[in-house]
């Protein structure tokens, strides 16, 4: 297996970085299809609360499947993990096409059946957006790093608005097959050009300790804490924003909320990627995560399509700030030997939201209502930022 050299001082758009962009960004066109899910979920007669259960399936799985994913990355390699990843993701996606072809009804079967092809959904999830995010964090310059991993994350947020915005086109009277069939294509693609990426893993005489040993790193408890709290509050519209817009259509449509919000965090990253490492990453991140939360107040109040357009752009403006930093301190404050496994665990958080909030907040949509549940996982946010800011204060940890 070859392994490659730090690339300090190199250019930061250099050809393996583009190609692990590249693929990040037809793998995310991929999962963020399923934005839509939800609807699909709907229309063969699942409540809130198993739609919930149904998401948080994928998250169990990838979760399950990080530490595994962490430590292979650490021993064996990125590139093993790229092409097993790819593989899988068209097999799932494969699997819900023939799944929306021969089922058009409710019932257990079908519960299950979505259940073992999300848990499938979740293993490729957790392989494909940890050991892409491990390249990006490999290739990109030292003094670059913010900058750079800011960068790398639009990648993945404009699949977001193009997941979103596919899915109001291509969804025509409830029928989801070509939609499923855009997704089995972005997910090939994203297998096929990633298919030359090299080796990025660094050999070192040092031994990484066991997983759990270095994501529970006293320097990266706070930072996965608030992380995972932001993460809980994403799930809530990611979850449940489309069935409000069925029950509430008035209010706009997914792309509306979506593409505002990917539009915001990557315009935010390309042109101002730079200011986190200029004033320090936690003088931006607190006001980045407070964005978070009051777009979810805004959904909370949202009375007319407007209103969903300026909460989609406050949760952007928080979303694009908010992950590239946690995941800067992360590399900076993880063992280089353990990279992988840190970033890893960080990758995970997004699927521990799903797991925690999905269930979560299907049971308090079914207590309060939508805005209620929107209102409720903005004070969530905002509780855990006041947490991680003294958290902080006590370890003085320099960023």
């Amino acid at each position: 297996m070859s392994t490659s050299s730090e690339p300090a001082g190199k250019s930061l758009w250099s050809l393996p970085f583009v190609l692990a962009a590249a693929g990040n960004f037809l793998h995310g066109i991929g999962f963020y299809c399923f934005v839509h899910l939800s609807g699909w979920l709907d229309g063969r007669g699942a409540d809130e609360l198993l739609i919930g259960v149904l998401f948080a399936t994928m998250a169990v799985a990838a979760i399950l499947s990080r530490p595994l994913v962490g430590r292979v990355m650490d021993t064996r390699g990125r590139r093993v993990v790229v092409l097993i990843g790819g593989g899988v993701h068209m097999l799932a996606t494969a699997a819900f096409v023939l799944l929306d072809a021969k089922t058009r009804g409710g019932g257990l079967s079908i519960w299950l059946l979505v259940a073992g092809v999300r848990v499938i959904q979740g293993v490729a999830e957790a392989m494909l957006f940890s050991v892409l995010f491990t390249i990006a964090a490999d290739l990109v310059p030292e003094k670059r790093r913010a900058q750079g991993i800011a960068l790398f994350g639009i990648s993945g947020m404009l699949p977001l608005a193009i997941g979103g915005a596919i899915g109001d086109v291509a969804i025509v009277d409830g029928d989801y097959s070509r939609l499923l069939w855009i997704a089995l294509a972005s997910a090939t693609s994203g297998m096929l050009i990633t298919l030359p990426l090299p080796e990025t893993l660094r050999r070192s005489s040092i031994v990484a300790r066991g997983f759990w040993t270095s994501v529970g790193a006293k320097e990266l408890r706070s930072v996965f804490f608030v992380g995972l709290a932001f993460s809980t509050g994403l799930a809530a519209y990611f979850t449940f924003l489309k069935t409000y817009l069925i029950e509430v259509p008035s209010l706009g449509t997914m792309a509306a909320f979506f593409t505002t919000y990917a539009l915001a965090a990557t315009i935010l990253r390309a042109l101002f990627g730079w200011v986190p490492e200029r004033f320090g990453l936690r003088r931006v991140l607190i006001p980045a995560l407070l964005s978070g939360a009051t777009g979810l107040i805004v959904m909370a109040l949202a009375s007319t399509p407007t209103h969903l357009v300026i909460a989609g752009l406050l949760c952007g403006i928080g979303h694009g700030y908010a992950f590239p930093i946690l995941s800067t301190m992360v590399v900076i404050r993880a063992r280089p030997e353990e990279r992988g496994s840190a970033i890893s665990m960080f990758t995970a958080l997004f699927d521990f939201g799903l797991l925690i909030g999905g269930p979560m907040f299907g049971a308090v949509v079914g207590a309060v209502g939508y805005p209620g549940t929107f209102a409720f996982a903005a004070g969530l946010v905002v509780v855990a930022t006041i947490v991680f800011r003294i958290w902080e204060q006590r370890l003085a940890i320099a960023d």
